[in-house]
């Protein structure tokens, strides 16, 4: 049984609104060909294990990863299929190196948001007799979120708004980012509304594309990178699944999480020892909230934290320097891709948008609507 993970190869497909001239295997394809040439491996020879992370509802198909077995190394070998969002994947691939299975795991996610309606596939979501026959999909229970969050706190829809604001200049500086603009707190705020108090430019739009990334052992990963990002901590919780039973105003499962990953890193005070951060803001509210579930700061603080300049990407502890999930990232996809950027920050790779001397960094990926379960991983430059 090894004692360490190490992330040592990352691939990202450039995020866009459509993919009409690739199939979910050509898309796959894009990154995992990519990440096994920047590493140098090989599936047949080094990779011992592969986690797709994909769902049927979104790929419209039973058995989804059946569309990508082949191209991740599965036929005839071991591939496992995540049906969640892609940070869990790195948890899952992580506990099969750490207990002694594997040596070299091959995750993959994948989605194409543009070839389904989402709030559809988001209204399954939740239960069959009481709250889907209401209609609610993701964005309809956010803004019951927002707005349960904004009023207990005293934030306001400008405060939110600067967000977007951060994020999306953020996005400019990152190849991979699909929408990158210049906008004011003024821009935001007269975008057209999607669910009060949430607008268009507050949400984060839909879109198709890929990463692929490759966990290694404590043995193996030296070899593979001089640079690798050490998984010095996971963590993961599920709330409750009603509605009605969480306050939500709150976030108990990222709370848990973080608790989690920062015991098995060994870090006792986040605001002074995580360098910097990617999370899940869907929507713009959650990056305050998801902040504050962090350990960033005090609950009720994550406007405040946004409005010192702390998360900036010249503050204190930049959140999102990529750009987030608010330039484009899609479903699924998303925590697989803060796990990446992360990495990237970690190793000294993340190009125009890195930030300078990063020893620690932290990603967030949640699942369900409104944050229901919550990952969170902890990186760092030494093992």
């Amino acid at each position: 049984m090894g004692e360490k993970v190490a992330i040592v190869g990352v691939a990202q497909t450039v995020f866009r609104s459509a993919r009409p001239e690739v199939n979910y295997g050509e898309l796959a394809h894009e990154v995992i060909s990519r990440v096994l040439t920047d590493t140098g491996l090989s599936i047949e020879e080094d990779i011992d294990n592969s986690i797709s992370c994909s769902h049927d509802i979104w790929d419209g198909q039973t058995i989804s990863n059946i569309g990508i077995t082949d191209v991740i190394g599965g036929h005839l070998r071991n591939e496992e299929k995540m049906a969640m969002d892609g940070s869990t994947a790195v948890y899952y691939g992580t506990i099969g190196i750490l207990s002694g299975e594997f040596r070299c795991t091959l995750l993959l996610a994948h989605t194409k948001m543009s070839q389904t309606r989402p709030n559809i596939v988001n209204n399954v979501a939740f239960d069959p007799i009481y709250s889907r026959r209401l209609g609610l999909d993701y964005t309809s229970a956010a803004a019951l979120q927002a707005t349960r969050y904004m009023r207990r706190y005293n934030i306001t829809s400008e405060q939110t708004a600067r967000v977007s604001v951060k994020n999306l200049k953020n996005a400019r500086r990152n190849v991979h980012a699909m929408v990158k603009r210049d906008i004011t707190v003024a821009d935001v705020l007269k975008s057209p509304p999607l669910a009060d108090p949430i607008r268009e430019l507050d949400a984060a739009p839909d879109c198709d594309g890929a990463v692929a990334m490759i966990l290694a052992d404590e043995t193996l990963a030296p070899r593979i990178t001089d640079r690798p990002a050490w998984i010095r901590g996971i963590g993961a919780c599920y709330d409750a699944h009603y509605l009605g039973d969480r306050d939500l105003s709150e976030c108990m499962a990222l709370e848990r999480a973080a608790q989690r990953a920062y015991a098995m890193a060994g870090i006792q005070d986040p605001a002074s020892e995580i360098d910097v951060v990617e999370l899940g803001d869907v929507f713009s509210y959650q990056e305050l909230l998801w902040t504050e579930g962090l350990g960033l700061c005090e609950r009720g603080g994550g406007a405040g934290l946004l409005l010192s300049g702390t998360t900036q990407l010249d503050g204190r502890i930049p959140v999102n320097p990529s750009g987030g999930v608010l330039s484009g990232v899609p479903a699924n996809v998303m925590g697989l891709n803060s796990a990446a950027e992360a990495a990237r920050q970690v190793m000294g790779s993340a190009e125009s948008h890195q930030v300078p001397t990063v020893g620690t960094a932290v990603a967030q990926g949640h699942s369900g609507f409104c944050g229901q379960h919550h990952c969170v991983i902890v990186l760092g430059n030494e093992s």
